[in-house]
């Protein structure tokens, strides 16, 4: 498989990542200075509220938005003064059995690590239970257990990881996993990562104790070396960048983590742009389209509202198979592939609702489900997935980590109000009527003045003038009609004047 990593760092507003496998772009991030990145940072927060018919508490952690932390995301010695050689079991215990006015209280400083950003007015979600990635190892203090990622299967590697996990001795209220990037990996390169989380933890420990909340002590890292840590495989056999500076400082950092790799690091020199020479532009520029074709025929329809996200399968002109099953199957498997590969590039989270085509054969509906469930496995994103219902629709859910691509790439029409609808022109002017008719007969109104596109403009003129001009002389009274190229369509302000051609307010 040919499986490469594009970064387009040009524009310093904004970083781009994009994972290619056989020039099909599958994974997309996007990052701008200008929204920042929270997710992962750890802050010293002081407790503004706690909310007992919640059980969760807010939290300063010194943004505009307070943070939210939730009881079950309060590690309890945190939250008092209990013993930090508290045992897994026994936290979780905890967590059960503990109620948010237990754990915390007005004005408590605590430290916390934002798991998911801010979405709309709420703020970001908040937890105590810290976890640091290194490229291999993720390090959890007070959570003393050591285990091995549920994505490493192999029964012989997971025991061989382990031993080497083990005979590290980590310190007594420290945990450590080894993440799936640690397969196969050798006793040195985890050792090294084991060190370099450890004195990690412990800059951030001493800072913790000599700042006064609300302060930031810990900031993730920028897209790139956070790709390069999270993201990269052993497959990918190159790492494109386009800005020298990015490359400089992405080599430095391969070098320290993992050198042998250093030599499918390129930095980009041709005048095309990066992301214009693999054709990943068009991709992005559709990436709010609701309609996506699927290849020989058939579609998806991508539906993004504030509950759920529905996906709607259709065969289209699709006619493979004379068999109106088999031809249902087809598209269906089809559909699949392409559904998980949008979410992904859209990073669309929440509940998700797919409609497929009915089929009647059992082994069909359940090809179908193993599909998506496989696709589903390479998500980053944590997924549950329901059996198919018998109306044909399959549920799921993939975590909400951040707003979805759509969120930072568009905003909301300030015409339709993100409906995908506007008004006729035929009802902009017949609401502009009924206006007029509400206002005309008060006393201290001389003139009106409608101010409106060409569109709407030559509409009134023509099929509303003879009204109008009933209206004037009805009760001598002025209408006047001005047209602009300003207004866009579907704007239309109707505004009104006294004798002394002073503004009234209607």
């Amino acid at each position: 498989m040919d499986k490469r990593m594009l970064i387009n760092a040009v524009e310093t507003e904004e970083c781009r990542i994009a994972i290619l496998e056989n020039n099909v772009l599958e994974e997309l991030y996007i990052e701008r200075s200008s929204r920042g990145q929270l997710a992962g940072n750890i802050y010293k927060g002081k407790v503004v509220n706690v909310e007992s018919s919640i059980e969760a508490a807010f939290i300063d952690i010194g943004l505009k938005k307070n943070g939210f932390l939730h009881v079950s995301d309060v590690l309890p010695h945190r939250g008092n003064e209990s013993s930090s050689s508290e045992t897994e079991t026994h936290a979780r215990h905890h967590r059960e059995s503990h109620k948010i006015r237990d754990l915390l209280r007005q004005g408590q400083e605590v430290l916390v690590q934002v798991t998911k950003e801010s979405i709309g007015a709420k703020g970001p979600s908040l937890t105590s239970y810290i976890s640091l990635p290194g490229r291999f190892l993720v390090l959890m203090p007070d959570m003393p257990r050591l285990g091995v990622s549920k994505k490493i299967t192999d029964e012989e590697e997971r025991q061989r990881l382990k031993t080497i996990l083990e005979g590290l001795h980590p310190p007594q209220n420290i945990g450590f996993i080894i993440r799936t990037a640690g397969a196969l990996q050798t006793k040195k390169e985890i050792h090294k990562d084991f060190h370099y989380l450890l004195r990690l933890w412990k800059n951030i420990e001493k800072r913790a104790k000599d700042t006064s909340a609300p302060a930031t002590i810990y900031q993730e890292s920028d897209l790139v070396i956070r790709a390069i840590r999270d993201i990269f495989s052993t497959d990918i056999r190159e790492i494109i960048v386009d800005s020298e500076p990015v490359f400089e400082r992405t080599r430095d950092f391969i070098r320290i983590i993992m050198p042998k790799y250093e030599k499918i690091l390129t930095l980009y020199r041709e005048n095309k742009p990066l992301f214009h020479k693999y054709d990943i532009e068009k991709e992005i520029e559709g990436i709010n389209c609701k309609k996506i074709p699927l290849p020989r025929g058939g579609s998806i329809i991508i539906e993004q509202t504030e509950a759920l996200v529905a996906i709607d399968v259709n065969s289209g002109k699709f006619k493979e198979e004379s068999d109106p099953e088999e031809t249902s199957f087809k598209t269906n498997l089809k559909a699949a592939k392409e559904i998980t590969r949008q979410i992904r590039l859209r990073d669309i989270g929440g509940v998700i609702v797919i409609d497929f085509i009915d089929m009647r054969e059992e082994s069909h509906i359940h090809a179908v489900e193993k599909v998506l469930t496989d696709a589903l496995k390479r998500d980053k994103a944590r997924t549950k997935m329901l059996k198919m219902s018998k109306f044909g629709t399959i549920e799921l859910t993939r975590q909400r980590i951040r707003s979805s691509l759509r969120d930072v790439l568009f905003e909301e029409c300030k015409f339709c109000r993100g409906t995908g609808y506007s008004k006729t022109i035929e009802t902009l002017c017949l609401n502009a009527m009924r206006d007029i008719k509400f206002a005309i007969h008060l006393p201290q109104i001389a003139k009106i003045e409608i101010l409106a596109n060409p569109e709407v403009t030559n509409y009134l003129q023509n099929q509303k003038r003879r009204q109008m001009i009933e209206i004037e002389e009805a009760y001598n009274k002025k209408i006047n009609i001005f047209s602009t190229m300003n207004y866009e369509y579907g704007k239309i302000d109707i505004r009104y004047f006294n004798n002394k051609d002073e503004p009234v307010m209607v």
